[in-house]
């Protein structure tokens, strides 16, 4: 039998892979986490399945359910929000697979950032402004943080950050960030993005934190920081389909290009 770390998306049932769905579909063995992935996604598991919503039990408890499944030879979907490599919770759970001698793969899924950017209708990549994006949290009650990747690090950069986890932090964000970036500096918190009850939430550095504790917003978002964000933003167009730049796959008329190097 084969676990199948599934992710789910970040909400939205239509955006799940076809891949994962296509696996929840085979799986005898469903295990979601229900406090993030809607019930809607699992709905197709087939009939006399084993689901289970695995939001109040333990890391012991779904191992014992897989070890359950593998002796019984069923395939489990293991069904995470978003994509699995972040935030996922999975590495521990592959330890104890690989240590059981229990076969896995993993099936991407859409993250929160790229969701938040669908919502938000803008690109995050803005030639000249922002090349990066930094995805990061704050620890507070969840595990440390590494002792480089604190904010104020990541600050430096002055890219877009994508910070997860942190909306009851927002205090300390801002006392955090204003060295780095400007007080007006644009902030958008995604709230249950792709969800029916989904909501974005615009702001600056220095005006963010209220507009979040008027809309009582206090879990299930994600903030995000940068120049970048600004919708009124004037950049250069990117080099990429620029007519002037000639490249192999488009050159121009009397412009001898060199072969690229694949090494």
């Amino acid at each position: 039998m084969t676990v199948y770390f599934i992710g789910a998306g970040p909400g939205d049932p239509d955006l799940i892979t076809v891949k994962g769905l296509r696996k929840i579909q085979e799986c005898q063995f469903c295990l979601y986490a229900g406090s993030l992935v809607p019930e809607d996604v699992v709905r197709s598991a087939p009939v006399g399945a084993v689901v289970m919503d695995t939001a109040s039990m333990t890391l012991d408890e779904t191992h014992s359910t897989i070890v359950e499944a593998n002796k019984k030879g069923f395939d489990v979907a293991r069904v995470h929000s978003g994509d699995p490599s972040l935030y996922g919770a999975i590495a521990e759970q592959i330890r104890r697979l690989v240590k059981s001698d229990i076969k896995y793969e993993i099936v991407p899924g859409v993250p929160a950032y790229a969701a938040m950017a669908a919502a938000m209708k803008q690109e995050l990549t803005i030639p000249e402004v922002a090349q990066s994006i930094v995805l990061t949290r704050t620890s507070m009650k969840s595990t440390g943080m590494p002792e480089k990747e604190t904010i104020e690090n990541f600050a430096k950069t002055g890219t877009t950050l994508a910070i997860h986890l942190s909306i009851r932090n927002m205090r300390t964000l801002e006392r955090q960030l204003m060295p780095y970036y400007d007080a007006d500096c644009p902030v958008v918190v995604g709230y249950r993005l792709t969800w029916p009850d989904q909501l974005l939430i615009r702001g600056n550095l220095s005006n963010i934190r209220q507009k979040v504790r008027e809309a009582k917003i206090t879990r299930t978002a994600l903030i995000m920081i940068g120049p970048a964000l600004d919708r009124d933003l004037l950049f250069k167009d990117s080099a990429l389909y620029d007519s002037t730049k000639p490249h192999v796959l488009r050159p121009v008329k009397g412009v001898e290009l060199e072969e690229p190097n694949n090494t």
